[in-house]
């Protein structure tokens, strides 16, 4: 795949344009896509498949078959048959081979499902959160108990329906309550309820997802939380065993190197776009974290 620039996609149209090369008119304020994978990449190119991407949305798919191979934050994988992937919304993904691909795909907006929520998308369904495995091998039984679901809610989406908002909201919950269900036996450390500290930390942990650029000190993301700094810090610590300020500069570390790996940009501009002062603090930050320059890093990655 040809290196590119990491790309921000901001609504479900612009993805269907952009990604899907999709040029039907379709409403910016859409807030949810489902569709079978083998619609949604007949026109991606396999030989340059994905490019590296946020989505402002999540997605969930199920792979049957095909050749797919996965960017997910600076993990990758190649994915099998029977492979459920979940992408929570602003996390980074690019894919360099998709070719023949089947199965079924859904994006969709936290909000639109928000009216069913009892906490946060993560609270309630913790495969959405930043740290959660984002990628399972199920079985063939739970595969089709996964299709159904999908199915349902293709057909809703297709069907005309004073109706059709609320019932697409509900089957799409129920498509996550299965997915949570399967999840289970898989999920490290997935707890039935979370403590107020383990909210703020989910919280946290998704305000820097979006702020990391603009916002570098631990007071700015308390100060949006409405508490202090040092109960921030202690929650984050408690939960992570890091400090706030640690997984700011693990999330700079890790978007270094997704810039590195999956982008043209020289180290010069890497630095300008995560508002480093210049090249020279950058690399200083870069060696101080990982013990490599960022020059070693893009050969190794």
């Amino acid at each position: 795949m040809v290196k590119k620039d990491i790309i921000i996609i901001e609504n479900l149209a612009e993805f269907e344009k952009v990604i899907n090369r999709d040029q039907r008119p379709y409403d910016i304020n859409m807030m949810v896509m489902p569709g079978t994978l083998e619609d949604k990449h007949k026109d991606v190119d396999p030989e340059k498949g994905i490019q590296a991407l946020r989505r402002q949305f999540n997605l969930v798919y199920i792979l049957l078959g095909g050749i797919h191979d996965v960017h997910l934050g600076a993990d990758y994988r190649w994915l099998k048959p029977n492979d459920l992937v979940i992408v929570p919304e602003n996390y980074l993904y690019a894919s360099t081979n998709v070719r023949a691909c089947s199965g079924y795909c859904i994006h969709f907006k936290t909000e639109f499902i928000q009216p069913l929520l009892k906490g946060s998308l993560s609270e309630d369904f913790p495969f959405f959160d930043f740290e959660a495995e984002h990628i399972i091998n199920i079985t063939e039984a739970e595969t089709l108990r996964i299709q159904e679901a999908f199915k349902n809610i293709i057909t809703e989406y297709n069907r005309f329906s004073p109706e059709k908002d609320y019932i697409l909201r509900n089957y799409i919950h129920i498509l996550l309550l299965l997915i949570r269900e399967i999840y289970r036996p898989h999920a490290r450390h997935l707890q039935e309820s979370a403590t107020r500290t383990m909210k703020i930390t989910n919280q946290y942990k998704h305000l820097l997802q979006k702020n990391f650029l603009i916002w570098r000190e631990v007071k700015q993301y308390a100060a949006a939380l409405n508490i202090t700094p040092k109960y921030l810090s202690e929650a984050v610590k408690e939960n992570t065993g890091k400090t706030p300020r640690e997984l700011i500069n693990d999330v700079l570390v890790l978007e270094s190197k997704v810039l590195l790996g999956s982008t043209d940009k020289s180290i010069s501009e890497i630095a300008h776009h995560l508002q480093f002062e210049d090249q020279s603090h950058f690399s200083h930050f870069i060696r101080q974290q990982t013990g490599m320059s960022p020059s070693e890093l893009r050969k190794k990655g």
